[in-house]
């Protein structure tokens, strides 16, 4: 896995060749985790043959065709924790991502058998590997991104197609499929209230 590095947007040979994919692999690389300070940097986008897209992202970036690749409703877009990463490609690239599965909501609804649903305990329980968060909280806003930032990027979203399809299969024989689906329908809504930062709105 050799990733491509891409700046400001994707290119349009990588745009056409990622939508004619019926899914894909994402994640973001920010400066911090709230979207009202920090910025957004790296988009991470993987297919299911293993190829491997960053698109670093400026202030002041358009990223019209990441923006069109990933509103488009016949892409599943596949995310651990889709909650934040929607959160920040809204407010700061203007990207209303459609068509959402969360591999996260996925291993709650699937594995409660367990209170660990990080990205490193699913790979390892999962499927057996180690997944090196070492680079996970450096400096993703440098002009030029480290040999080990890009491959680490890469790796955050290697793994997300064979998470789903052990977790399709957890789900179904817990009988929590539809309810999933319908937890992944509700992300942009919860998108909205994030953004308007409405806590507690189900409370009494």
């Amino acid at each position: 896995m050799h990733p491509k590095l891409l700046q400001h947007d994707l290119d349009q040979e990588t745009a056409t060749l990622l939508e004619r994919e019926d899914s894909l692999a994402l994640d973001c690389e920010m400066m911090g985790l709230n979207p009202f300070r920090d910025r957004l940097c790296v988009v991470q986008i993987g297919t299911a043959s293993g190829e491997c897209f960053l698109v670093q992202l400026f202030a002041g970036d358009d990223p019209v065709r990441l923006r069109q690749v990933l509103e488009n409703q016949a892409i599943q877009k596949i995310f651990h924790y889709a909650r934040l990463d929607l959160l920040f490609l809204k407010m700061q690239a203007n990207i209303e991502t459609a068509n959402i599965y969360c591999t996260k909501i996925a291993s709650r609804l699937s594995r409660t058998y367990t209170d660990r649903h990080g990205l490193k305990e699913v790979v390892r329980d999962l499927l057996g590997e180690k997944l090196d968060k070492q680079n996970q909280s450096s400096d993703w806003g440098r002009a030029e991104l480290s040999t080990e930032q890009i491959y680490y990027a890469a790796y955050d979203v290697k793994y997300l197609f064979a998470i789903r399809s052990i977790l399709d299969q957890m789900l179904e024989r817990e009988g929590r499929t539809s309810l999933a689906r319908e937890l992944f329908a509700f992300l942009p809504v919860q998108r909205k209230l994030d953004e308007l930062q409405l806590e507690g709105i189900f409370e009494h």
